[in-house]
């Protein structure tokens, strides 16, 4: 046996060691680093298909993805498929990811993106916009689709990021392959939990207090930040909410209270980020039936005549409501559609200043020269300052005689009522999520079909010059006729006062300073792009 030196045995054992203990290290669990992020309203469900609702949608694109994403630049890029090919106009064959398990181990195939498919179209639901234009998802093998199309679809890749894939056979076995009824306040097995294939795993929710998720281990992809644990916690009252950021009881507000801006900016144990969001807040009104419901005026609809709708946006100060309530905070907005959406004109979007004398004359001229009352339905946990703004527009529309009789509640419950067509005028805020203007004007303006077509169309708006134009937009493929068409909808959906738009909302993001995290546009935060040092 050959002799070994002393300093070469040294060595070799400092060797030895340094490799057990890489060893050692490697077997340990891994430092849990827990995100608690806090904002001001809950999910209304964990059913990836039901609800067009952007913080339903924050917290379930954690666990659920679809079949592109967007990257940190807001580019398409692949997800649970790897790749696509355009076969004909009407033809388009996407690769899926292999060796891709959902949460409860069941593998992801071909399968899973077809019953989806089927699901998300279910009328019980408002997500059926991210499907649009597809008339039918073809299973060519286990990991290969062929999506047929109605017609060319220019913006086919956004839309599919919020189509999110259900497992088949975990839907089945939880008796959850009919959608819930959400505005009938039904609910079944996947309202509750969830089992999707993203980064983290949802495992609880308790309504009103936490959801709680932990970091999927087997997924297909690596996180760019460190984030093992998530808490996403409503927290309803602004001082309350502000208070646990600056306790340290949370990490992360992403509703921010406008007045308390300013002070956590100054606070040097915290930093804040912010940017324009593509979400406009407006006012919607049932223009459908032929009476009011809760209205004083009886047998018909006031605001079916355009010189009322006219009048309400009139007696609107918009600066004052940025000036006031917002702190600077909007911008005041004649556009359904937000800075940053493709489509977006900022030569169209200049409101025109409160008139309540041209207000007055236009009641007067179609018929209601005393007005007339009529309830107003508005949330008070979901936008920023909504329940305060809701309340200073009442006060201005008095000023021309329109007594608005507000019913203010938490976003669930004002959901569920507008849902049901109950809310004759009720505020709304819609954010852009495919950042291109089609889905606002298909989602809201479009008459209603039962499918895409009008999918959150909850005011009855049908106008057959907007339908074509919406129409024509769905399928050009050309940029800058696609652009003229989407220009003239926005501005007939402005002149003809179809909505009421208040402004665009400017959204602040305050922090620990020892986070790090990217400001998203759509309101919607990601773990995997956050880290806590």
């Amino acid at each position: 046996m050959p002799r070994i030196s002393a300093p070469r045995f040294a060595s070799a054992r400092a060797t030895l060691c340094a490799a057990a203990l890489t060893a050692l290290l490697a077997a340990l669990p891994a430092h849990a680093v827990p995100l608690r992020w806090a904002a001001q309203n809950d999910v209304l469900t964990l059913d990836p298909h039901s609800q067009d609702h952007t913080t339903t949608s924050a917290i379930l694109q954690h666990a659920y993805e679809g079949l592109t994403r967007y990257n940190e630049q807001w580019e398409i890029e692949p997800c649970l498929a790897t790749s696509w090919t355009t076969v004909s106009p009407t033809q388009v064959r996407f690769q899926l990811r292999k060796n891709v398990k959902f949460h409860d181990g069941s593998p992801f195939t071909a399968d899973d993106v077809v019953f989806s498919f089927d699901r998300i179209r279910q009328p019980q639901g408002t997500m059926q916009i991210y499907v649009t234009g597809i008339k039918e998802i073809r299973k060519i093998d286990d990991h290969t689709i062929d999506l047929m199309l109605d017609s060319p679809q220019p913006i086919l890749l956004r839309n599919l990021v919020d189509f999110r894939i259900m497992s088949k056979t975990w839907s089945e076995k939880n008796k959850a392959t009919q959608m819930a009824d959400y505005k009938a306040k039904d609910e079944n097995y996947a309202s509750r939990h969830a089992a999707g294939t993203g980064p983290y795993e949802i495992t609880s929710w308790q309504p009103d207090q936490k959801v709680s998720m932990t970091i999927n281990k087997s997924w297909w992809d690596r996180n760019k930040g460190n984030i093992t644990e998530v808490s996403y916690i409503p927290i309803k009252s602004d001082p309350t909410r502000v208070a646990a950021l600056t306790s340290g009881d949370v990490d992360l507000l992403t509703d921010v209270p406008t007045q308390d801006v300013g002070a956590l900016k100054a606070d040097a144990k915290l930093k804040s980020i912010d940017g324009p969001e593509t979400r406009t807040i407006f006012f919607a009104m049932d223009l459908g039936s032929d009476e009011l419901r809760g209205a004083s005026v009886k047998g018909k609809n006031p605001f079916k005549d355009v010189r009322v709708r006219e009048a309400l946006s009139l007696a609107i100060d918009r600066e004052a409501i940025r000036r006031s309530i917002m702190r600077g905070l909007s911008v005041p907005a004649a556009l359904m559609v937000a800075p940053g959406v493709h489509g977006y004109d900022a030569a169209l979007d200049k409101p025109r200043a409160p008139d309540l004398a041209r207000a007055r004359q236009l009641l007067a001229e179609a018929g209601y020269p005393d007005g007339f009352e009529v309830p107003l339905n508005c949330p008070n946990n979901r936008y920023v300052n909504d329940e305060k703004i809701c309340l200073a527009v009442v006060s201005m529309w008095r000023k021309i005689g329109i007594t608005a009789r507000l019913t203010a509640q938490p976003m669930s419950q004002h959901s569920q009522l507008f849902q049901r067509f109950e809310a004759p005028l009720f505020m709304l805020g819609w954010g852009v999520s495919t950042r291109d203007a089609l889905y606002a004007l298909q989602a809201l303006a479009r008459t209603r079909s039962g499918g895409a077509d009008g999918s959150f169309n909850f005011s009855k708006v049908s106008d057959p010059e907007l339908d074509k134009l919406i129409d024509a937009a769905k399928s050009e493929i050309d940029t800058a006729r696609r652009d003229a068409l989407l220009r003239s909808a926005l501005t007939r959906l402005r002149d003809q006062v179809l909505f009421i738009p208040l402004h665009h909302q400017v959204r602040p993001w305050a922090m620990r300073s020892n986070l790090q995290t990217l400001h998203r546009s759509n309101d919607r935060p990601e773990a995997r792009f956050t880290t806590i040092k």
